[in-house]
């Protein structure tokens, strides 16, 4: 709409916005507004990046607009997650040794030629993670596996773990501008274990020549995933804001 991009999702019934993206149009802003505020719920609009808040707010004072840590995404210089220097890698240095000693193990990069290999690999990742049990981690894994399959059409890269001559982990990534990568899937099986570990350090090493820095996206307030990511201590975090009714 007048050039801009409008995403809106409906989940479990609840429809959000996110901000245009495009040329900055104070009529279009205020009427996604309106629009949200009549369909939406207590938060109409989501993933507001600060240069559109401060914007928003020139535009209207009165909205409010909150941060969102559950959607602040991590941010890691690519050269420390690829060399682990320091003491407070220590304890990650020593799973990744671990698992080097204990599983014979290559690294390769994901081609559409080992794309039903994948395929079987997440359908088992997710037998073990009980994916039937819980939506978000089976939404999470049919998009993981449209990824896969539409790896050439997307300008995706990814590597792959195999313990054996069974892939074991998977990530898939891309460039997000001249100094930025993004991770936007990583997945291992869990009775390997440190092969988390060892995937985030490979991707790493593959990324560390091309980008300055790594975008891991956000925890979405999971408690277990932002302790994990903390762990690898983030250079800086994107802020991002949601729009209060």
């Amino acid at each position: 709409m007048n050039g801009s991009v409008i995403i809106s999702s409906t989940i479990e019934g609840v429809t959000r916005f996110r901000p245009p993206i495009g040329p900055r149009d104070p009529g279009l802003m205020r009427a996604l507004l309106r629009l949200a505020m009549d369909v939406g719920d207590d938060i109409p609009l989501t993933l507001i990046d600060t240069d559109s808040a401060l914007w928003m707010h020139e535009l209207d004072p009165g909205l409010v607009l909150v941060l969102d840590r559950d959607h602040f995404e991590y941010i890691y210089r690519a050269s420390e997650l690829a060399e682990l220097h320091g003491k407070h890698y220590h304890k990650i240095r020593s799973h990744i040794k671990r698992f080097r000693k204990k599983y014979r193990h290559t690294v390769e990069p994901i081609t559409p030629g080992n794309r039903e290999e994948l395929i079987s690999f997440l359908e088992k990742w997710c037998e073990l993670k009980k994916c039937e049990n819980g939506s978000f981690l089976a939404h999470e894994i049919e998009a993981t596996a449209y990824a896969i399959e539409h790896l050439s059409e997307l300008p995706l890269q990814g590597l792959l773990v195999r313990v054996d001559s069974q892939v074991g982990a998977i990530s898939l990534f891309e460039h997000l501008n001249a100094d930025t990568a993004v991770v936007h899937f990583e997945k291992g099986l869990p009775e390997y274990e440190g092969i988390y570990k060892v995937i985030n350090a490979k991707t790493a090493e593959f990324l560390a020549g091309e980008a300055k820095y790594i975008n891991r996206e956000s925890d979405l307030g999971v408690e277990g995933l932002r302790e994990a990511k903390m762990r690898y201590h983030p250079d800086h975090m994107v802020e991002v804001y949601s729009l209060k009714r």
